[in-house]
């Protein structure tokens, strides 16, 4: 349940650059330790750092760096405060997911309804895809496991 609301967090804060408007964030300076940790992850790469609280009762701070791949693909890295690597998000196209994810979303929505798709790699080296998709005017995060069978479909809000 923990990894289920670890992702949904994750993807709901994901690509926020994107979906502009009331979900915008502060930009921030991070840490000294959680910058050097990025850089020495992604040399040359130049983030937008925000933070977020997680947890139970929201008493962890996560730092996240959002920044380009290429002109085309974006990124998020998700910090603890120590600068430890807690996840993992890229941008991929509906032909990098496994094709049993492909099968599914064919099968139960239009191509039209997927709005965004990444990868998630958390802090355990666990990877997940989730795409987001609209379905009777709601959005849904739809979670597949590494080899592409279905986990979970998560409504926000």
């Amino acid at each position: 349940m923990k990894n289920v609301f670890l992702a949904f967090a994750f993807l709901c804060s994901s690509f926020i650059i994107a979906q502009e408007g009331t979900n915008m964030k502060k930009v921030i300076t991070p840490p000294e330790k959680v910058k050097f940790a990025f850089e020495k992850e992604y040399p040359g790469k130049v983030p937008v750092w925000s933070e977020e609280y997680v947890g139970d009762d929201a008493d962890e701070v996560r730092f996240e760096a959002r920044y380009n791949v290429t002109n085309t693909t974006k990124a998020v890295a998700i910090y603890d405060n120590l600068g430890n690597m807690k996840a993992y998000e890229l941008q991929i196209t509906f032909s990098q997911l496994p094709p049993k994810a492909q099968a599914y979303l064919k099968k139960n929505y239009a191509p039209k309804a997927i709005k965004e798709i990444a990868m998630v790699v958390d802090d355990k080296n666990k990877t997940t895809y989730e795409v987001g998709v609209t379905k009777d005017t709601k959005f849904y995060d739809v979670v597949f496991d590494k080899d592409g069978g279905f986990d979970v479909s998560i409504e926000k809000n």
